[in-house]
């Protein structure tokens, strides 16, 4: 590494990844440990006021999830990081901080549907609530502002439809009323985009999508942009005042820019317990280290894949925001350059029916709850991931009973057209 800031690909590879001290070992070694001995009764003291970086039990701080949370720091831009067990896992660690009974979260419309279902039912067992709204309307998210709200919540490009929010727009809102902005960037990843650029002062993954990239393990990742002042409204008491759950430490007054990383290490993954195993994270590191090679046959595939289908007289309508004819395809060269990532969805002429033979008759495309792997994958939002909500918040959230939800892999673009082509036939009784 050089004093130039390194190339997307070689953070990806290099970012945490320095050789083991005591053995030479290039690879990150996976730490499977519970506890770690300290040196002495002051070290592990200073360990405990946060006055010494280091190691004091992996619920908190392990060296294989610590070069995870460097090296996706590194690629979003952020000054740390922390992972987390799973993606659901991140949002609930992101507000953790922020949150306090009576408060909400102003939130995008267009989310997963488990993020949907999170935000409207679970959250309010801690006595938080969220605002659901349009994203594209500026002046609708501000008139959902109120004194109680403390962040703002959306996704880069959403899921299951794929549509791009403006994260232009978003961020000056976000600026404009003094709260942190909290942006999903799973299905995008730091290769397509990096919100904290657009003003995000927070961003989360599922690592289990795209990160990890092979379907082998769960994990979530919040990266802390560094740049909010926690102090200047006096609503996060957590962060810029005395926090009672660490012996009063303020830790904005002490940490400044870390602030947010060092109160999810030591309280929030301390009481809530979401931790990412070093296997977990050994996994996905391995994973990052082709991710531009991967995303940029994702975009390519899902490119060749979409201009098909949305030829194809056997389907209503194409999501893919890369499509002239798309209404979100003016973002693509603002918000994601390299391209408008790889899911999207599909409405298939049938209806529901038709959907569900669609899926049943695939071949090559794996029928999971789950995207972002190098497999091509497919599912119907409808009867699974958004079956928890109402067939007009179904179509609202972009997975209505007609659409399947399609997340390209990096296989052999004619062969995955080939697959679909045999299984359009099927579920619509017409060849193309």
């Amino acid at each position: 590494m050089t004093d130039k800031q390194p190339g997307f690909d070689t953070l990806a590879i290099h970012a945490g990844a320095n050789p083991d001290p005591a053995t030479g070992a290039r690879q990150i070694p996976i730490y499977q440990t519970t506890a770690y001995v300290f040196r002495d009764a002051d070290h592990a003291a200073k360990l405990f006021n946060l006055q010494e970086v280091g190691y004091i039990y992996s619920r908190l701080t392990n060296p294989t999830v610590g070069a995870l949370a460097e090296r996706v720091a590194a690629l979003e831009g952020g000054v740390g990081a922390v992972c987390c067990s799973s993606g659901h896992a991140a949002q609930i660690m992101a507000l953790f901080p922020l949150m306090g009974p009576g408060c909400n979260v102003v939130a995008s419309t267009r989310l997963y549907g488990g993020t949907i279902q999170q935000f409207s039912n679970t959250i309010r067992k801690f006595g938080w609530s969220a605002k659901f709204v349009d994203f594209d309307d500026a002046d609708a998210i501000k008139a959902a502002v109120d004194d109680n709200t403390r962040a703002i919540f959306c996704e880069t490009i959403a899921n299951p439809g794929g549509v791009i929010t403006d994260l232009e727009l978003v961020g000056k809102v976000a600026a404009e009323v003094g709260l942190p902005l909290i942006v999903d960037n799973t299905t995008a990843t730091p290769y397509l985009c990096r919100p904290i650029d657009f003003g995000a002062t927070l961003v989360v993954h599922s690592a289990t999508k795209y990160l990890t990239g092979n379907g082998t393990v769960t994990g979530g990742v919040v990266v802390d942009s560094g740049k909010f002042d926690w102090s200047a409204s006096g609503k996060f008491p957590s962060l810029a005042a005395p926090e009672p759950a660490y012996h009063g430490l303020n830790f904005h007054a002490a940490l400044g820019g870390m602030a947010f990383t060092f109160h999810s290490i030591a309280v929030g993954l301390r009481d809530l317990g979401m931790t990412m195993n070093p296997q977990g994270a050994h996994y996905t590191l391995m994973g990052i280290e082709t991710l531009g090679l991967r995303m940029e046959r994702h975009v390519a595939n899902a490119k060749t894949v979409a201009e098909w289908l949305e030829a194809d007289p056997r389907v209503e309508g194409v999501t893919w925001a890369g499509l002239a004819s798309s209404p979100y395809h003016d973002r693509v060269a603002r918000i994601v350059p390299k391209g408008a990532g790889a899911l999207f969805t599909v409405g298939v002429k049938g209806g529901y029916e038709a959907c569900v033979k669609l899926v049943d008759s695939l071949k090559l495309f794996s029928h999971v709850a789950n995207l972002g792997d190098t497999r091509s994958l497919i599912i119907h939002p409808a009867s699974t991931t958004h079956r928890q909500l109402d067939e007009a918040a179904q179509v609202k959230a972009g997975a209505a009973p007609n659409v399947v939800r399609i997340s390209i892999g990096i296989e052999t673009a004619a062969d995955i057209i080939a697959d679909l082509d045999q299984a359009l036939t099927a579920a619509t009784g017409k060849s193309r």
